[in-house]
């Protein structure tokens, strides 16, 4: 008999301290395991309360099918479930575009990220002076002219130069296996 299962026969034979072994033991496994179930942490550790709950107040019969953890993890997950089931009855058309729409911005906001990422790895490798132009013009927002008086060149040799910067920055984006429409 695993040491769950001992704590729980302790409980259920009056020794309150059982339980508190039980819930200190298994309680961040339960909510990490809920959580994979609604996806948020907050709710996992709810709906992990909840089923502590159960076993204090049902005080169900562990049949020893399997491991005490097993068991627990079993009542978690039918609580999952069945929180699931009832927000899925009361969650809108109008909350579930909310959500899809949540979703594709996060989306979005992530390949941008990953986006930025290959950019400035590509940049990395290029030379001192291209990722200077490529910075200032594009980055910081500067117009060529700008460029031209803290780089202490001309215009024509600026723009030039970010010319090349892109033409070299696109080569080292294809390289590491990335495509850039906007360079």
């Amino acid at each position: 008999m695993d040491n769950g299962a001992c704590s729980y026969r302790r409980f259920l034979e009056g020794d309150e301290e059982g339980l508190v072994e039980i819930i200190r033991d298994y309680k961040d496994g339960l909510i990490f395991y809920i959580n994979s179930f609604v996806c948020n942490i907050h709710t996992a550790e709810d709906l992990a309360q909840e089923t502590f709950v159960r076993l204090a107040l049902k005080r169900p019969k562990d049949k020893q099918k399997g491991s005490f953890k097993t068991w627990l993890y079993t009542i978690g997950r039918n609580v999952a479930i069945d929180w699931l089931r009832k927000r899925r009855e009361k969650v809108s058309l109008e909350e579930i575009k909310q959500i899809e729409s949540d979703e594709m911005l996060l989306e979005a906001s992530y390949i941008k990220e990953e986006e930025r990422i290959a950019v400035h790895r590509a940049m990395s490798v290029l030379k001192e002076e291209y990722r200077q132009v490529l910075w200032m013009v594009y980055f910081e927002g500067f117009s060529n002219r700008e460029a031209a008086l803290v780089m202490g060149k001309s215009v024509h040799a600026v723009e030039t130069l970010v010319y090349r910067a892109r033409l070299a920055l696109k080569d080292s984006l294809k390289k590491g296996g990335f495509v850039y429409e906007n360079v």
